[in-house]
């Protein structure tokens, strides 16, 4: 089904940014539909953050184009900008502040209309929680509460994009839970990208993913589509009477063999090989005890470890 180019709130061309010799984003492009959650992950130093700020217009890329709503971000920033709500990783909070100044302060600096003002407060201060401690001073918060205020300033002016910096950072389990369903809820009416070290947590709340390893994207599908990552390339094979992973991994076509529990074997195939059959063969020859062979599914984590440590192993 094409997407009318309305429904893309967020779309973003070759973004690349250069800090002397170093190039920190190489060519990241993504698109982001209206209501869609992106989970945005990386290893330290892959260019999550210099990419968010490029986004937000709080960094010039080096080359490339951003477009927010169908707004340029470069040509026209204000109108940009008006549309999007940012929380870095460290909330810029005024502790010494109400919540409720702080967020009437984020709406009067977002140019929220002063006769809609006090409803968009309102709304804000509900949808993050925060309706009881709004007389409280940021500073007596928890830390969770702290984080609330910091998406509540990010929404108060009802954008369209919402983009969160690890959001959960320094979070207990039970703060982590009422975070993640907040940015679900948030899911419902503005487009979200969401960047964390935590991968259950994307898995949980996000409907895409994009990985970028050293300023690049090295994959970008839906959480859906991550139980496929090795559709066709990797296998799971239990034997009664196992062998050794050096004996699976010398048949023709096998990449890899590794051990997943006492009887069963992750077995990679090599690039356009498919050794299924031999295996089969061997298995029956050498009296393995087959019982069975069947696509391995892989987690977020399977698939991130594979996409980036690949390099540092090769």
């Amino acid at each position: 089904m094409t997407v009318h180019a309305a429904e893309i709130t967020v779309s973003a061309q070759g973004l690349s940014r250069q800090f002397g010799a170093h190039t920190a984003v190489d060519g990241v492009s993504l698109e982001l539909k209206r209501g869609e959650i992106l989970g945005f992950l990386g290893p330290n130093g892959a260019g999550k953050t210099t990419t968010m700020q490029m986004l937000t217009g709080n960094l010039a890329p080096s080359s490339g184009a951003v477009s927010i709503c169908g707004v340029d971000l470069f040509e026209r920033p204000t109108a940009a900008k008006a549309r999007l709500g940012y929380l870095p990783e460290h909330p810029p909070l005024y502790r010494e502040l109400t919540v409720r100044e702080y967020i009437d302060l984020a709406a009067r600096l977002h140019r929220v209309a002063k006769p809609a003002r006090a409803a968009a407060i309102d709304d804000a201060l509900a949808r993050c929680g925060l309706a009881e401690v709004a007389q409280k001073l940021i500073g007596s918060l928890s830390k969770g509460y702290q984080q609330r205020v910091g998406i509540a300033q990010a929404i108060v002016h009802r954008p369209d994009v919402v983009i969160l910096d690890e959001p959960t950072i320094g979070l207990d389990p039970n703060q982590i839970r009422e975070i993640r369903n907040l940015i679900r809820e948030l899911g419902a009416n503005h487009s979200v990208i969401l960047s964390t070290h935590i991968l259950p947590e994307v898995e949980s709340v996000c409907d895409r993913v994009q990985i970028l390893h050293h300023g690049a994207t090295v994959y970008g599908d839906t959480i859906a589509g991550l139980k496929q990552f090795h559709g066709g390339r990797m296998v799971l094979a239990g034997f009664k009477r196992p062998p050794a992973a050096g004996e699976i991994a010398a048949i023709s076509g096998v990449a890899r063999a590794e051990a997943a529990s006492e009887t069963v074997f992750r077995v990679n195939f090599a690039n356009g090989a498919d050794p299924t059959d031999e295996l089969v063969r061997r298995a029956v020859e050498k009296s393995w005890g087959l019982y069975q062979l069947a696509p391995a599914q892989s987690s977020l984590e399977d698939v991130f470890v594979h996409l980036t440590q690949k390099e540092e192993q090769s």
